[in-house]
């Protein structure tokens, strides 16, 4: 199993030198609304062969851009692969106009409406699952029918959890959808993003660089490392700060 380096191990070595440095975000760069140690050295070093590649479906691109320009670092929006805006977009290319259960965060929905994609939860084709810090149950009893019914369930990506400033594991989309599975157990889903190697495909198309010219940076074996291995990319298994291990839990999907 490869073994954890701190960045700025990895930052003393030739790796950074690669056509595509590709980064997870959570536990990698941030935590919470903190830069993580050697970031902003990262980010200096690295520059436009930088790109964000990330399970985040709470944020759009821009949204997220701007939001670490508050935490001082620039990353520009077309140099970040999100999970909930990639999923939005692949289904519009699927299903334009498509009808959708949206459980999602305000900029998610508001980017639904932007491609043509119709929010409906009174008459939906398919239901769309994002990590929205506003779910409730009301909410949970709503997908709970809907997976009854046997309606398709794309879910944003699969993680039970990421971690937050101190390393306590915070809810993610997979344990609102595990929420959803344990009243219908026969229920499944699909995902396009990370242990899945569509968001690494994304980034180094997007890059115009071949995987073997790229590294990727993450903090999740189970989930960076699985994508990063499917796309033929050499991984990099960082070191949380403060020696923090959580286990990575996935749903099968």
């Amino acid at each position: 199993m490869t073994q954890p380096v701190g960045l700025s191990e990895f930052l003393s070595g030739p790796l950074p030198e690669r056509a595509a440095v590709l980064a997870d975000l959570d536990g990698c760069l941030i935590a919470g609304d903190r830069v993580l140690p050697g970031v902003p050295e990262l980010i200096e070093r690295c520059g436009e062969r930088l790109w964000v590649v990330s399970n985040n479906s709470t944020d759009t691109a821009e949204h997220l851009s701007a939001r670490l320009g508050l935490m001082g670092l620039a990353v520009a929006a077309d140099r970040m692969v999100l999970a909930g805006e990639e999923t939005l977009r692949n289904l519009q290319r699927r299903r334009p106009g498509a009808r959708v259960a949206l459980f999602a965060a305000p900029p998610l929905v508001t980017l639904a409406r932007k491609l043509g994609l119709v929010p409906d939860r009174a008459q939906p084709e398919l239901v769309l699952l994002a990590r929205d810090t506003g779910f409730s149950f009301a909410d949970l009893t709503e997908l709970t029918a809907m997976a009854a019914r046997g309606l398709p369930v794309l879910l944003s990506n699969p993680d039970t959890f990421h971690p937050g400033p101190d390393g306590t594991p915070r809810p993610e989309t997979g344990a609102l959808w595990a929420a959803a599975r344990a009243a219908v157990p026969t229920a499944t889903a699909s995902s396009l993003a990370k242990p899945a190697p569509d968001l690494v495909h994304a980034a180094l198309s997007r890059a115009g660089v071949a995987p073997g010219a790229a590294v990727f940076l993450g903090d999740t074996p189970e989930t960076d490392g699985r994508a990063a291995a499917a796309a033929g990319v050499e991984f990099v298994l960082l070191a949380r700060p403060g020696g923090v291990t959580l286990a990575q839990e996935i749903v099968t999907c």
